[in-house]
């Protein structure tokens, strides 16, 4: 930001030195890189962080001077003319497509201007940062643009077409001529300005050469508007065409700015060039907002800082920076009304930085010994580092890939009723979507392995993805886990096993429920339930997901609704003393069809409610003789016991010959032999 240093002084009501600006603006956080004397004053060329767009204008940085020098601001005056008794609205009218990318939209006409040159004390300002003068309308846009860091831009009047603005996108392959001579096509991506039937402008970046103001001129528009920043940087980028407001558009202006900065234009155009404003000013989009409050701790700035800093002292150096602070003595805090101009404060520490930055980083000391207050571990760091070692002792090895990925894989992994999340970048031109879960980035991976010859491979990944729901971009946090599966079955039972002991580790294992499930993404698999929730799925991998990756053997794919599993951790134990009364473990194998499940199995079993049964696990399943072909035969342990007295085999018969005699009239099953 190149500033005058007589142009800053003219917002102070005591003037300072080059050297007492060089100073108090770096111990501020704004270092000049060079000082250039031009004439009788002296260019200053001011760093100023993205975060701070508010110091883009001399009035931005006169009001750091004001606080560090106790200076008193004076801001330029912004009133209106007269204006005349023709409404604005009779005059033009202003269509706003597109809120998003354009949320205020202003215009403002002035009818009967004289264009010419610009008396000396505006050609002396715009010359001492290095503009050229180019008449009286269009340098006061520039000197506002420099003055209150809000762009501005000037039309013709009577070279728009139709007399109106419309704020749209621009069609794909429609030219624009810019104000500087060079011509762009523009893309369906691209906001522009345009009358009743062209482009006269690249929305918050250039306007145009066939709506410039020059000497014929006798009407014009201002406008003054909030554009989106990613979309200005975006055009800007692509065009290859930057400005002083793109600069500004980029980081963000000031909302209550964009009002002021009309009225301050409409006054100096009409000192300067004459004419009549007309009554009124059309805007679009959203209003004025309110400052906003923002709370601090009197004691936690103590301990950011490091320092003993009276709440007194607080007050008085927020209160320098406009921020009408109120201290809470009961509550020890201090809240500020945040200015709309200072975008860059959102939370407590914003103002305890506002504080060091005043008080001086330089008149903090340096201790010779650094205190350290040790607090627990977050529970969701725990659960996280619990969730790493509990994969990483199953053998599971950790990715992290990129979150963008070809529709071709993407879209496969999209759920009923999601949509995909696309970018338009040109820098991703084969990789345009938001990966929707994370299993296709695993899958890629899987496929890098099988290049290069690995085999046994187990993955996993804790990550975002993300789809667009009811028009909303909905963030999802899951882990995902992938197993090589030469037998499929075998290794789905393998990942069942490490997936019960993470919710043992996370939730306890009391929480989780395993239900047969299919998938589009998979077969031969079990929805994840915790508490009754359905958090996730686990499955062979479909064969049409294997071939889209081209891989040479099956796997089987995990996916689990992260938050859902480390929300419920820690897990609630119980513990009772072990018994001394020994225990009757009976095998069963019962010989069921092909599509009776273990889950129905065990549900069954359950629902027997065997009075002393202690625990249920499954051994095995077997196929082939003399099991009959579309039957196998599934083989379980139940361990029965009696707290308090030593069991009799006569007792745990009654209770099994129960469970079999379920088992035979709800799954047709025969007891093996």
């Amino acid at each position: 930001m190149k500033a005058c240093l007589d142009w800053l002084n003219s917002y102070l009501d005591a003037p300072v030195t080059t050297d007492e600006a060089d100073r108090l603006l770096g111990a501020q956080g704004f270092p000049i890189e060079n000082r250039q004397q031009v004439g009788d004053d002296t260019m200053l060329d001011v760093e100023v962080t993205s975060n701070r767009p508010d110091c883009l204008s001399h009035v931005g940085l006169a009001r750091e001077l004001a606080a560090g020098t106790g200076c008193k601001l004076q801001l330029p005056n912004c009133e209106l003319p007269t204006a005349g008794q023709q409404r604005v609205e009779k005059i033009t009218s202003v269509v706003n497509e597109d809120a998003r990318f354009c949320p205020v939209y202003t215009g403002r006409v002035i009818s009967g201007v004289k264009v010419g040159p610009s008396p000396d004390w505006l050609v002396r300002r715009l010359e001492s940062i290095g503009l050229r003068s180019v008449n009286n309308v269009v340098d006061v846009t520039n000197f506002v643009l420099l003055e209150l860091g809000q762009p501005l831009h000037a039309f013709d009047l009577s070279r728009l077409a139709g007399q109106r603005i419309v704020v749209r996108h621009a069609g794909d392959g429609e030219v624009f001529a810019a104000i500087d001579g060079s011509r762009h096509e523009l893309r369906s991506t691209m906001l522009v300005i345009a009358d009743a039937d062209r482009p006269v402008a690249v929305a918050g970046v250039m306007g145009g050469i066939d709506s410039e103001v020059g000497a014929e001129t006798t009407d014009i528009l201002l406008e003054s508007a909030i554009f989106d920043p990613l979309s200005v940087r975006r055009t800007s980028r692509t065009l290859k065409l930057a400005s002083d407001s793109s600069f500004r558009f980029e980081r963000g202006v000031d909302p209550l700015g964009v009002d002021l900065a009309s009225r301050r234009a409409a006054r100096l155009i009409i000192e300067l060039a004459g004419g009549e404003l007309a009554d009124g000013v059309i805007r679009t989009g959203a209003d004025e907002p309110a400052p906003h409050l923002v709370t601090m701790r009197v004691e936690r700035c103590r301990k950011l800082l490091g320092i003993d800093i009276e709440p007194r002292r607080v007050v008085e150096l927020l209160a320098a920076l406009d921020l009408s602070p109120r201290h809470d003595e009961s509550a020890a805090t201090v809240t500020c009304t945040i200015a709309t101009h200072r975008l860059d404060l959102h939370r407590e520490v914003d103002l305890i930085e506002e504080v060091g930055r005043l008080h001086g980083l330089d008149n903090i000391p340096v201790r010779q010994r650094i205190e350290i207050v040790v607090h627990p571990v977050q529970p969701v760091i725990a659960a996280r580092q619990a969730l790493g070692r509990v994969l990483t002792a199953h053998g599971y090895h950790e990715t992290i890939t990129f979150s963008f990925l070809s529709p071709k894989i993407g879209r496969p992994f999209l759920s009923e009723g999601d949509e995909a999340v696309l970018i338009d970048d040109e820098r991703r031109k084969a990789e345009p979507m938001l990966r929707p879960s994370l299993l296709p980035s695993l899958l890629a991976c899987r496929k890098t392995n099988q290049d290069v010859g690995n085999a046994q491979v187990a993955l996993y990944e804790t990550g975002s993805a993300w789809v667009l729901r009811d028009a909303q971009i909905i963030e999802r946090p899951l882990l995902v886990m992938l197993l090589d599966a030469s037998d499929p079955p075998d290794a789905l039972r393998t990942m069942r096993g490490t997936i019960e002991e993470l919710f043992d580790r996370l939730v306890g294992a009391d929480g989780l429920e395993l239900a047969a499930a299919g998938g589009s993404w998979f077969r031969d698999g079990l929805e994840i339930r915790c508490d009754g929730e359905p958090i996730g799925y686990i499955g062979v991998a479909d064969r049409r997901v294997q071939e889209l990756f081209d891989l040479q053997l099956p796997v089987v794919l995990g996916e689990v609704d992260l938050d859902k599993l480390l929300d419920r951790y820690p897990p609630t134990r119980s513990v009772t003393a072990l018994s001394r009364l020994p225990g009757v473990e009976r095998d069963l194998s019962v010989i069921v069809d092909e599509p009776v499940t273990w889950q129905t199995i065990e549900n069954h079993v359950r629902a027997t409610e065997p009075a002393l049964m202690e625990q249920l696990c499954f051994i095995t399943t077997y196929r082939g003789k003399p099991v009959p072909a579309g039957r196998k035969s599934v083989s379980f342990r139940m361990l029965f016991r009696d707290p308090t007295k030593t069991l009799r085999h006569g007792e745990v018969d009654v209770q099994v010959n129960a469970v079999v005699d379920r088992l035979t009239k709800q799954v047709g099953a025969e007891v093996r032999t």
